[in-house]
């Protein structure tokens, strides 16, 4: 028994580094943040953030394999001062970085419990945290969400809304 021990420990020495290395493909990361919708566009009417307070805060995990393109699930729950309500968005995505801290995506955009679904163009800016520990960067994105809403028999919106998404990534 102890001979098959030593032989293989022989053999593993031997052969051991010519071996391919086992590296992970994905690496899982995220972020968490608020956003805040500037301006939108809907039926012919143009509202801002004066007209009508909101405030939305994104959480998101990020699957980002060996090149330049990263699955991202985002959950977005809003609050909406007038007419007051809550809601909850299901933002799945794909971003790719192209360089110099910047990174383009698109999101689909899906309302919880509501008729209203579209999609999110974004452009990010990041800004790397220097300091080791849990947080990566700071960042700034720039969204254009386009919704669909149709509700039974009820009048059909798509409304365009530019917004400002301000974050830690981790």
């Amino acid at each position: 028994m102890k001979l098959y021990f030593a032989l293989a420990l022989l053999l593993a020495a031997l052969f051991g580094p010519l071996a391919p290395s086992v590296v992970g493909q994905t690496r899982v990361g995220g972020h968490i943040g608020f956003v805040l919708p500037l301006v939108t566009q809907s039926d012919g009417a143009t509202t801002t953030i004066a007209d009508g307070f909101s405030i939305g805060f994104p959480t998101g995990i990020t699957l980002k394999g060996p090149g330049r393109l990263a699955f991202d699930m985002e959950f977005v729950p809003s609050i909406q001062k007038s007419p007051r309500s809550v809601s909850l968005t299901v933002h799945p995505g794909f971003v790719e970085a192209v360089g110099h801290g910047f990174a383009v995506g698109l999101r689909a955009a899906f309302v919880v419990d509501s008729s209203t679904y579209g999609f999110t163009p974004l452009v990010n800016k990041n800004w790397p945290i220097e300091k080791p520990g849990l947080l990566k960067a700071y960042f700034l994105e720039a969204d254009l969400p386009v919704r669909f809403d149709r509700p039974t028999g009820g009048h059909a919106t798509t409304p365009v809304t530019f917004a400002m998404h301000f974050g830690v990534g981790f």
